[in-house]
């Protein structure tokens, strides 16, 4: 049985490809496209509202090249973004929104920022236009600026920390083998980085605190690579790495390999599952979005990277991205868990998948991969102007 996801739905607005879109989620979502179609940047939109809580909003503009990077290009040229995410938590729904504005000559600004749990008069709730505070549930709030989210102060406020831990526990990887087989500093392990670059910090601390989490990895693992059976965290001076146990050919004992032996696949595999079950006693992510987890896998490996992606998202909500027909040839994989993405003229369109390809998996005719392979995993024309005509609002308190 899966969680409630904790991301419902997400409306963008001029974000990077995505000139617009209004998509639900469930508990795994898989986003489904060719190379450049949008998929990363839709993911990466999710990242920012991390990224700009958990260290600041400049610092998140500025990984991704500044906000002429990250707004949308076009002929219109936009002059801000905008992001809404809808989610649960505690078992009440929320949003949080905000929109960023270039200033002339002097960078950027939260044009108006939103978040409200339980609903507007209900609950938590503020607005905020211009670093000015229009409404809130609280009767004093700390201090403001134009040029960073209002979220960050007042998660020192009981009322709003639950939000903000919430979205500062969503987890996004792109996983880079080079770094994962590298020397490691000792770092805190209980949220693997983007690329896997505290991994041994990761796998020793569930070593420590939740050892059946570990097992669940290395057995996913064997099932990807037969010849591995145990992976430890293991110190070298002032640094860590991985050690895994392999079986070789004619020895009697299983040989111990430090990372920086091991292939990218092994490495990506143990990235991707690492990342999926690296839910511990001390904290649990509330989503995690990973790039093309098959990749450097080898095809046979499908299955069982499926089943780890749909065991994971039973406790934690889980996003990929994948162009990959043999990651989605299940017929267990169901319609309503499919995204497509597609490139207008350099725009990204997102929406769930036509009708006819929906009756079609319902009724196993065919699979999502065959689907793909066919080139029939398109969005939904009418939802793609739906969107278009219906120009969702990325706040409750009147501005769109």
């Amino acid at each position: 049985m899966s969680v409630s996801p904790f991301i419902s739905r997400v409306v963008l607005r001029n974000y990077r490809s995505v000139g617009q879109c209004d998509v639900s989620l469930g508990p795994l979502t898989y986003l489904v496209g060719a190379n450049g179609a949008g998929k990363s940047n839709f993911v990466d939109a999710l990242h920012l509202v991390s990224d700009a809580l958990t260290s600041s909003l400049d610092q998140a503009l500025s990984r991704r090249g500044g906000l002429a990077e990250v707004r949308r290009r076009s002929s219109g040229h936009p002059t801000h973004f905008g992001i809404r995410l809808e989610f649960t938590l505690g078992g009440r729904v929320g949003h949080y929104a905000f929109n960023i504005g270039s200033l002339k000559n002097r960078g950027f600004e939260v044009q108006t920022e939103e978040c409200s749990l339980g609903g507007i008069g209900s609950g938590p709730y503020y607005r905020i236009e211009h670093g000015q505070v229009k409404a809130s549930s609280e009767p004093t709030l700390p201090a403001l600026t134009e040029d960073r989210l209002a979220l960050v102060a007042l998660s020192g406020l009981s009322a709003f920390r639950p939000i903000f831990d919430a979205l500062t526990g969503m987890g996004f990887y792109n996983l880079n083998p080079k770094l994962m087989r590298e020397l490691q500093k000792a770092q805190e392990g209980r949220l693997m980085k983007p690329e896997g670059e505290n991994i041994a910090s990761v796998i020793g601390h569930l070593d420590k605190v939740n050892a059946q989490a570990l097992r669940v990895i290395e057995e996913y693992l064997q099932t990807v690579v037969p010849t591995v059976h145990a992976v430890k965290r293991v110190q070298v001076g002032p640094m860590e790495t991985l050690e895994f146990r392999q079986d070789v050919p004619g020895a009697k004992d299983r040989w111990r390999f430090a990372a920086q032996n091991m292939s990218d696949g092994t490495l990506r595999a143990l990235g991707v599952l690492t990342a999926l079950f690296q839910s511990n006693r001390d904290f649990a992510p509330t989503l995690i979005g990973i790039e093309e987890p098959e990749t450097a896998l080898h095809p046979a490996a499908s299955a069982a990277l499926r089943e780890a992606l749909q065991r994971a998202s039973s406790q934690t909500q889980v996003i990929v991205t994948s162009h990959s027909p043999e990651l989605l040839d299940d017929m267990s994989i169901r319609d309503d868990q499919i995204i497509a993405v597609v490139s207008d003229a350099g725009e990204s369109k997102l929406a769930r998948i036509d009708p006819a390809s929906r009756e079609a998996i319902r009724k196993h005719l065919f699979s999502a991969g065959e689907l793909l392979k066919l080139g029939q995993l398109q969005p939904d024309p009418d939802a793609i102007r739906d969107q278009a005509t219906r120009q969702a609002s990325l706040f409750d308190g009147g501005a769109v």
